[in-house]
């Protein structure tokens, strides 16, 4: 079980790391949600989804 939740948050934590990649935000920006979510994995998704992906500028 412990296995099954750690798989579900590495997959999320990847797919954070690709849309923040893929976003328009400045490289600075995008190297600071990388390290977050690498460093704290469950705590810096929680916090890219809330403050991060709502701070994307418009293309």
């Amino acid at each position: 079980m412990e296995a099954l939740l750690a798989l579900i948050i590495l997959a999320a934590d990847i797919w954070a790391i690709v849309q923040i990649l893929q976003s328009g935000h400045t490289n600075g920006s995008k190297l600071f949600w990388v390290l977050i979510i690498v460093c704290l994995p469950v705590i810096g998704l929680i916090a890219w989804l809330v403050a991060g992906r709502r701070n994307a500028p418009a293309v």
